[in-house]
């Protein structure tokens, strides 16, 4: 069983920032990369950056040169700092992992999502 716990949502007004994480906890192998999604009301999940076991990162055309993606290995844990925010970064955010659950056998995995709320 893997679970994936994200935290820090919330209110923020346009131009603040926030931070979120995202702990991943259970029986696995190893993890092959994490990454951050999100859905807006009434639109589909969009991909807002990965990163790789190799500290490799990929980033939305959107939020690229306001958030950052960092993972720290040894406590399997996510972060995912926003700066600048817009009302359009507004959504459900959503912390994803790719791993394996044993030498062979590897899946994705999401967490329950945490709210993002940015007033204008």
């Amino acid at each position: 069983q893997v679970h994936l716990v994200e935290s820090g949502g919330g209110l923020v007004q346009a131009g603040g920032s926030l931070g979120l994480s995202c702990a991943a906890s259970g029986n696995f192998f190893r993890i092959i990369a994490m990454g951050w999604e999100r859905q807006a009301p009434g639109k589909e999940r969009e991909l807002v950056a990965t990163i790789n076991a190799g500290g490799g990162r990929n980033y939305a055309d959107s939020v690229k040169d306001r958030f950052r993606i960092t993972r720290d290995n040894a406590m399997n844990t996510l972060y995912l700092q926003m700066n600048n925010l817009k009302p359009e970064d507004t959504a459900v955010y959503y912390c994803n992992a790719r791993l394996y659950s044993d030498q062979r056998t590897w899946g994705d995995y999401w967490g329950q999502g945490t709210q993002v709320t940015v007033s204008s």
